[in-house]
């Protein structure tokens, strides 16, 4: 490790210290080669006064146990029919895990507690079928875990539930997950599975707003791996219901874990609420971090050189893409309206966030925004990104004479020899 790497992971610390995240462990993670590395990444996150609650699962064991018992079983996850053997094989084995992990947790220092913390009630009959032992959560005990947490105690819950008059239920673990991440208003749930994160059409998806998520599952349900559907809908819906964000990691992947925490862009795929990404106004605080992220392109001679008075002079121009509190793209927009049109300026997304649509994001934002200014056009100039602007951005080639006379004099005195652009913005 860099040092380089310790301080980007310094950078995280204030704002996730104290805070509590639930990580939700497939059945699949736990009988991985790299499940002891996981608890490593686990302490580190725990000596960062980052609070912790597992959740897991135990799917693939009850198959196992089974195949290996010669006991049929009417379902492993949780989400179907339970029936009395079931129940009985997923209690034995879901308890054992529970044992396993709690032992794997003082393994790397670090105090655990079986949380008999989710109260749950019959699942009931659903589409005219008796569920039988499946439950589903009623509440959470957040009491109960709060007193583990404030203790430094990290809590295990397996994925069975209890109700007023001891009986047991088998729940599906996502289920769980999201519940106790409501209850206790959590940071991040953090699912890791064998799977990790999402592809679509061969292009992995970093990151998915809620719509996007929601719209992903709708076309392409079908199509995605075992589990992973299941995770999607636990992950829009706790975005919703408060939780800023919601990981899908690969548990063999080694780091995997804190690289998704303490990294801008992560490895895995993270649904997120829309406080995470948004465009903004800038400050006058944010015109140093403007200059730095554009500097290398204004010594490429892609944009052009700005001083900190000419962008402090139009301040109110200038917008930035802001990604988990850190400026990863700038764009301005300045207007003309005795021409009736405004520039497309100062276009630039940060090395490492490059193809993930940020640029396209900035561009579709200033083109609403002209035209609720009541603009009929945008333009745009250009020596190196013309080729993108024209693509990505459905602008075409003009000449001089499509510029505002006060633009067209700096232009020529600029003597960069600029491609102009020019979009007609529809109502």
């Amino acid at each position: 490790m860099q040092v380089s790497d310790l301080r980007g992971i310094l950078q995280y610390v204030p704002r996730f210290r104290e805070k509590t995240f639930v990580i939700a462990l497939d059945g699949e993670v736990l009988a991985s080669e790299n499940f002891p590395n996981i608890l490593l990444d686990i302490a580190v996150l725990r000596s960062l006064n980052i609070k912790i609650v597992i959740v897991h699962g135990a799917a693939r064991q009850i198959a196992m146990a089974s195949q290996e018992k010669n006991i049929p079983v009417s379902n492993t996850d949780g989400t179907g029919i339970t029936d009395d053997a079931t129940l009985l094989l997923a209690t034995s084995v879901a308890i054992g895990l529970t044992n396993d992990i709690m032992l794997g947790l003082t393994n790397v220092d670090l105090r655990a507690a079986y949380a008999n913390a989710i109260i749950a009630h019959p699942a009931g009959i659903l589409g005219g079928i008796d569920n039988r032992n499946t439950g589903r959560v009623e509440r959470v005990d957040d009491r109960c875990l709060e007193l583990f947490l404030n203790e430094g105690i990290v809590p295990v819950i397996p994925p069975l539930g209890f109700d007023g008059e001891g009986r047991i239920f088998r729940v599906n673990s996502d289920g769980i997950a999201l519940e106790v991440a409501e209850a206790l208003h959590a940071a991040k749930i953090i699912f890791i599975s064998a799977h990790g994160g999402v592809e679509v059409g061969g292009r992995f998806q970093t990151q998915l707003s809620v719509p996007e998520t929601e719209d992903l599952l709708k076309k392409h349900r079908p199509s995605l791996p075992p589990g992973i559907a299941s995770k999607l809908d636990h992950a829009a819906r706790a975005c919703r219901l408060g939780i800023p964000r919601v990981h899908l990691i690969n548990g063999n992947i080694n780091e995997a874990l804190l690289a998704e925490v303490f990294s801008n862009d992560g490895v895995g795929t993270m649904v997120f609420s829309n406080d995470y990404q948004q465009i903004r106004r800038i400050y006058k605080k944010d015109v140093r971090g403007i200059m730095n992220l554009i500097r290398e392109s204004v010594d490429n001679e892609g944009l052009i050189h700005r001083t900190r008075a000419d962008i402090v002079a139009h301040i109110e121009d200038y917008w930035v893409l802001e990604i988990d509190r850190r400026l990863v793209g700038c764009v301005a927009l300045h207007p003309y309206p005795e021409a009736s049109t405004a520039e497309l300026a100062c276009l630039y997304v940060a090395k490492g966030a490059e193809n993930l649509g940020h640029g396209r994001k900035l561009m579709a934002f200033l083109e609403n925004l002209a035209r609720e200014r009541g603009f009929a056009e945008i333009f745009a100039l250009s020596t190196q990104a013309f080729n993108y602007l024209q693509q990505k951005g459905g602008f075409i080639e003009a000449t001089t004479e499509s510029l505002p006379p006060v633009r067209r004099a700096k232009y020529e005195a600029s003597g960069r020899n600029s491609k102009i652009l020019v979009k007609k913005l529809t109502r």
